[in-house]
């Protein structure tokens, strides 16, 4: 077994999260900076702490990650570089990201500094793995929807490229795919890929017909018990979720799977009780992603802490005076826990070094720097104290005119490093009137933060590339248009529109009617789904091999990246949230991608700033169903019901149910599920945004229009033709057909347009 290689990594949403961290045993921490992180409901760091951070926790061997796993926007790259100006010059171990863009800016400015590819993108297939060694991921991590035999496979392909691969085995689980929820964006106006994620799938709902009340809110994932299973699949780092809890949650679950891992590395066995971790916040647990046993008990309709229910139940408290006693001994040992945790942290210091600068020297005799170090004083250790001595190779001479005086030398020397602070600057021996090469000066000081810098050169900084406006691909903007069943192949006739047809997130047993469907109807451009898992990929990259079409569009980076190496031209979709000009080149310059259709999560301003690569083309939906969510769990068996116990294939082949579920404020969403899909949820209304014809003509290729009936639910169906032809109006710059589709489309936003990110 190689057991002893596992990292625990544990969260850190503040400084006290991250000591608890520490003292439990964590190998490794992943924490976010006040800006370009996940969660931002968390308390999170300043760089100053996030310095202090590093320091203390290398101290106790214990590596730090950053998150600064968001879609980055075009005006925020000037912040981004200062910000990487000075991760490089730091000992950070790894910067989790989600933005392609940051893979780009990375890879080719601050080579230093080791990516880990967020779950934010979503990583379920093999393509996907060699797509992010291909832009230079050190590491990944896994889907949490994931079972074993699927973590596996990929983990051992990992290894292949040299990345390590990790795996969520402990705290919350999201319903819908990490990176593909769009729930808080639509209905709030707080986007996940924005780390503003405001949980709508634990809010309550009006009584579904199974009498749910919470028909969306998962169990707790807990693999506690799947740690031999984890090892054997060769998993090299066991991820702990919980940024927005606390530091007692944080050192009980570090401290469980601490012991866990301890005790299957030294006898390879486990322990069998998980009671602490039951202490803590839960909603009960899970380990069925990981079983691959997607069934009703993974749903809990309870959203609050399931702690005291748990102690309840365990102990069969029933009458008012056992339920008080049982309470009573959680609480009892809930502090017990929060008591060890302040006794163990309380020593621990993130206080910046402490420095002292004597300068001493008289005539002829060299300028001499001596440097005291003072480490912070923790308590129950000796005071550290270090110096450092410098000498110039001139000797000091008099001064003609002004010599060194206090005010130039604090001047030289109060800039030196991230994690030290001058306390005191002593030039009591050092005489009047003299003077020394300011260059002597700079080499002595650039000596000094050399050493503070643990002996590694400081890299220079390096400035905001400036990116080449290109010209559009089409002059003019075209037309396309997505379909997805057959019956509508008539329209490829009646218009010039490119015409896009769907794939299925499954259809394995059906690639042969695939195949033969686009072969038989060559005008058809094969549109690539965002998620697909196993033999369900495997199924797609046939397709692109049987096939060979001239094009594709791909919401998924594997099969972008099976295209690239069969030399097929793609365009990347829209659920690949493209946002800035640099995912656009790590696209174009990686896998030669041809295109791609920029997030309709960004407005016009943030659009504009956008920089095209040559002979690359710009694409936007102005007409779509709005997908908040999508999900391998079944959202049928909490609301309408479901007489299967659990999901299995046929489900995903066979099951085209859809319904509505109605919030406690009284809006509505549908739930869909098409023959081949995994279910989603979709916005009451339709995203229909006419006003950027107008707005960015001048910027954009092509204008694209979703005529699949996906996500209509029971809604009355649109006239496709009479569609086509007025967004062909439209973009004629015709302002009749303005009124035309807002009658036929009935209910319609383009608020995401209007707010942006």
């Amino acid at each position: 077994m190689n057991v002893k290689k596992l990292e625990l990594l544990a969260p850190g949403g503040d400084i006290e999260a991250i000591k608890a961290a520490i003292v439990a045993g964590a190998n490794a921490v992943y924490c976010g900076l006040d800006t370009f992180n996940a969660r931002n409901r968390a308390t999170n760091l300043s760089f100053d702490q996030l310095i202090g951070i590093l320091r203390l926790a290398h101290k106790y061997h214990c590596q730090v990650f950053l998150t600064l796993n968001v879609v980055i926007l075009e005006q925020e790259i000037p912040a981004l570089f200062k910000l990487l100006n000075k991760l490089v010059n730091t000992r950070l171990d790894g910067i989790i990201v989600q933005d392609l863009g940051l893979f780009y800016l990375v890879e080719k400015y601050f080579p230093t500094l080791k990516i880990h590819a967020s779950t934010q993108l979503t990583t379920v297939n093999a393509g996907q793995v060699e797509f992010l060694a291909k832009v230079g991921a050190s590491r990944l991590n896994l889907s949490r929807e994931l079972n074993l035999d699927e973590i596996k496979t990929l983990t051992h392909l990992a290894h292949q490229y040299h990345m390590l691969a990790e795996v969520f085995v402990h705290g919350s689980l999201c319903i819908a795919f990490s990176g593909q929820c769009y729930s808080s964006s639509v209905s709030v106006g707080n986007s996940g890929n924005r780390g503003r994620c405001s949980q709508a799938c634990r809010d309550e709902y009006e009584t579904t017909p199974t009498g749910k009340n919470f028909p969306l809110n998962l169990k707790d994932n807990s693999a506690y018990f799947d740690l031999p299973e984890l090892v054997d699949a060769g998993v090299d780092s066991l991820k702990i979720e919980g940024r927005i809890k606390g530091a007692h949650y944080v050192y009980t679950v570090i401290d469980s799977w601490r012991r866990q891992i301890d005790r299957f590395m030294a006898t390879g066995s486990l322990l069998k009780n998980d009671d602490n971790l039951r202490k803590v916040f839960n909603r009960d647990f899970t380990n069925s992603f990981l079983k691959a046993d997607l069934s009703k008990d993974m749903f809990i309709d309870n959203v609050r802490d399931n702690s005291v229910q748990y102690a309840l139940k365990k102990h069969h408290a029933v009458g008012i005076v056992h339920i008080e006693a049982v309470k009573k001994t959680l609480y009892k040992d809930k502090n017990a826990l929060g008591a060890t945790l302040e006794d163990k942290v309380k020593h621990l210091s993130i206080e910046k070094r402490q420095l002292t600068l004597l300068f001493s020297g008289q005539l002829d005799q060299p300028l001499r720097l001596t440097v005291m170090i003072v480490d912070p004083i923790e308590e129950g250790a000796d005071k550290n104290n270090d110096s450092l001595v410098f000498e110039s190779e001139s000797v000091l001479s008099a001064a003609t005119e002004k010599g060194l005086d206090s005010a130039i030398l604090e001047k030289r020397f109060k800039n030196l490093s991230a994690d030290y602070e001058i306390e005191r600057f002593d030039f009591s021996e050092l005489d009047t009137n003299l003077r020394l090469p300011f260059r002597e000066l700079t080499q002595i000081k650039n000596k000094l933060t050399f050493l503070l810098n643990d002996s590694l050169a400081l890299i220079a900084p390096v400035k905001v590339p400036k990116l080449t406006k290109h010209p559009k691909v089409n002059q003019t903007p075209t037309l396309s248009l997505l379909i997805s069943e057959e019956k509508d192949i008539y329209l490829s006739e009646i218009t010039d529109a490119d015409v896009y047809f769907k794939l299925p997130e499954s259809y394995k047993k059906d690639t042969s009617k695939y195949s033969n469907l686009l072969k038989n109807n060559p005008r058809l451009i094969p549109w690539f789904p965002a998620v697909l898992i196993g033999k369900d990929y495997d199924a797609a990259v046939r397709i692109l091999e049987e096939i060979k079409p001239q094009r594709i569009v791909s919401n998924n980076t594997g099969i972008a990246y099976k295209a690239y190496t069969m030399g097929i031209k793609w365009i990347a979709g829209p659920f690949l949230n493209t946002t800035n000009s640099y995912a656009l080149r790590t696209m174009k310059e990686a896998l030669n991608c041809a295109g791609a259709f920029l997030s309709n999560e960004i407005n016009q301003m943030q659009i504009r700033k956008i920089h095209r690569p040559e002979n690359f083309k710009l694409l936007y939906s102005i007409y779509h169903p709005i997908l908040m969510m999508t999900s391998r769990q079944c959202f049928f068996q909490q609301t309408v019901g479901c007489n299967k116990p659990s999901i299995d294939d046929r489900c995903m082949q066979t099951c085209k149910k859809s319904t509505t579920i109605t919030n406690i404020k009284g809006v509505s969403f549908n739930i869909d599920k098409q023959r081949g899909g995994y279910p989603s949820i979709y916005n009451h209304e339709q995203f229909l945004n006419m006003q950027i014809v107008s707005d960015l003509a001048n910027l954009l290729d092509e204008f694209f229009i979703d005529l699949t009936d996906i996500g209509t639910g029971s809604k009355e169906k649109l006239d496709k033709a009479q569609l086509i032809k007025q967004f062909e109006r439209l973009l004629q710059g015709e302002l009749e057909p303005e009124f035309q589709l807002h009658e036929m489309i009935v209910e319609s936003t383009n608020q995401q347009y209007i707010q942006g990110l």
